[in-house]
């Protein structure tokens, strides 16, 4: 079970709901477009398990990988699978790099392709594939709502591997998100998402600011000040076990930096955004 809310007064949190990882005999009904998108760099170890499982997840859609030429052949790899798997697209960034350029890029390609929906989750199991028909099917069958995310944070999330001390930053940043930005959901950071593609098309993907990982608090915010809805399902969130994380204390740094900033635009200075 899930919840929708398109403000503070409208917790997101269901009542007793079921993690996403344990869910079984989700059956979309229908097949929409959709477009799944990782973005890689240095993920040789996982890229072909993770290709694997996406397929056996959502064996109609189309997946994309991001990769920002990564010199453990990540992009390689995608290349051989390719041979056996039409629906398999890469793009491989030679100029670019970062997480939030090449999230925008993939639903770029969402847009102007005619997909329907657009999802997007981490490349190193730290999310379940498994959990994707689930998340679409919401997103199906109700067309209010416009994003579906994966929530480490709503009744019945969890994390798996984290110390103490990143779960307390992780909790405290979600916590400034929610009241600072105004955003109605308990985990604006997470990146396991299913967006309606129209929605997307509203909000001027062009103009985003950040290209970091803050890039997906400010597409929550573009979504709410255009109108969309948003609802969450619980998830568990687990740490890598292959590969490193790419999310390094100068980016940690720049997030904030750029939260403030939009906080900043929203509440004191009434800027679009």
């Amino acid at each position: 079970m899930a919840s929708s809310s398109q403000s503070k007064s409208h917790p997101a949190a269901a009542s007793d709901p079921e993690p996403l990882s344990q869910t079984s005999g989700n059956s979309l009904p229908a097949s929409p477009r959709v477009l799944v998108a990782i973005c890689t760099y240095q993920e040789a170890e996982n890229i072909e398990a993770i290709l694997a499982a996406l397929r056996d997840a959502l064996p109609h859609a189309d997946l994309l990988v991001v990769d920002d030429s990564s010199p453990d052949g990540t992009s390689d790899l995608v290349r051989q699978r390719q041979a056996e798997d039409s629906k398999l697209l890469l793009n491989q960034r030679t100029d670019e790099r970062g997480l939030g350029s090449a999230i925008v890029s993939a639903m770029q390609h969402a847009t102007e392709q005619g997909y329907e929906f657009f999802i997007n989750l981490d490349a190193d199991f730290s999310h379940d594939p498994q959990a994707l028909p689930a998340m679409l099917t919401l997103a199906v069958e109700d067309p209010q709502i416009d994003v579906a995310i994966g929530s480490r944070y709503v009744k019945g999330g969890n994390i798996i591997g984290w110390p103490l001390r990143r779960r307390v930053i992780s909790k405290l940043l979600n916590t400034f998100a929610t009241t600072c930005l105004g955003l109605p959901v308990s985990d604006c950071s997470g990146s396991m998402r299913c967006y309606r593609v129209s929605r997307l098309q509203q909000i001027s993907l062009a103009t985003l600011q950040c290209t970091g990982y803050a890039v997906l608090e400010e597409l929550l915010v573009r979504i709410q000040r255009s109108g969309g809805k948003m609802a969450e399902l619980p998830i568990t969130f687990t740490e890598r076990e292959l590969g490193q994380s790419k999310l390094s204390l100068g980016e940690a740094i720049r997030s904030v930096k750029f939260l403030l900033k939009l906080a900043w635009q929203l509440r004191i200075r009434r800027q679009e955004v």
